[in-house]
């Protein structure tokens, strides 16, 4: 289980229900059925009005994509670049076809297996940029259709607010009070429901899936570069460092000014009647040649 996911899953219930029974007189009466489904049902028709069948079914796999541990281990793929490139380096292809059963990334496998059939290295480089494009394009639309939702839940809430309210003119005149609180109810759960759907369940989500992505992207970016440089039979201490900068996390390059530059010491005030050392003059010997 994703230890993330998990967590705001758990800390969002806990504070709606602790919200709920702190502030309600009665909790049951944040329990409307009838604008539960006004919200859930007018997002689920529109979601299936606006996507093809097959997407919209995929939707309880992503969820369950989001609550699942899936973290990549880069570090096994740069070991495993470095060690084909080595033997690649030799041109020992047989023992390269023997190390690349073991590899378990298929993104990798195919990499090294098109350079095994003497691809060019251009060839190799388009198709797996494509398949980098393809995965961006199709895992950017899941997420987008999530966004998609979040839009929809709360023009829900508002419809049904809008309903609940034509109900409350019918009655408005002759109704009772118990009348008039049910229908005011109704509207106002509404939009309640439709906001809580937007900002707790459907935009959380789509971010998720949105930062999976472009981590999986930078791992298949990693090994396009990789596989580049086992096409030009770098050697691997070149391979290790330069893929070891795809997944090293430096706080600073260089010396900015920042918070360091102020917490540097300063300088000791000379003592009284200490005499400042002389800057000795630097003499600079041009060569025999310029003199003459």
């Amino acid at each position: 289980m994703n230890p993330s996911s998990v967590i705001g899953a758990v800390v969002g219930l806990l504070t709606l229900l602790i919200v709920v029974a702190l502030s309600a007189t009665d909790a049951s009466m944040y329990f409307n059925l009838p604008g539960l489904a006004i919200v859930l049902g007018g997002t689920c028709a529109a979601l299936f009005i606006a996507y093809p069948l097959a997407e919209v079914l995929r939707i309880f796999k992503l969820v369950r994509t989001v609550f699942r541990n899936d973290q990549h281990d880069q570090q096994r793929d740069i070991e495993e670049l470095v060690a084909m490139a080595q033997l690649w380096m030799n041109t020992d292809v047989h023992k390269v076809e023997q190390e690349l059963k073991k590899v378990s990334n298929p993104f990798l496998r195919t990499g090294v297996q098109l350079i095994i059939d003497n691809t060019p290295e251009d060839q190799i480089i388009e198709v797996l940029q494509w398949r980098v494009a393809r995965l961006r394009a199709r895992e950017q639309a899941e997420a987008q259709m999530f966004r998609v939702m979040a839009t929809f839940a709360p023009a829900f809430g508002m419809l049904g607010t809008l309903v609940a309210l034509i109900n409350l003119m019918a009655v408005l005149g002759d109704g009772s009070m118990t009348m008039i609180g049910k229908h005011l109810a109704v509207g106002l759960m509404t939009t309640f429901y439709g906001i809580l759907l937007a900002n707790l369940v459907c935009k959380p989500i789509a971010l998720k899936l949105e930062r999976r992505t472009a981590r999986r992207i930078e791992s298949m970016n990693m090994v396009l570069q990789g596989i580049s440089m086992m096409c030009e039979k770098r050697g691997p201490a070149v391979v290790r460092e330069t893929l070891n900068s795809f997944v090293m996390h430096v706080e600073d390059e260089i010396h900015d000014g920042g918070v360091a530059a102020t917490a540097a010491p300063k300088p000791k005030p000379k003592a009284e009647g200490q005499v400042k050392p002389a800057v000795q003059p630097v003499s600079i010997t041009r060569p025999a040649a310029a003199r003459q």
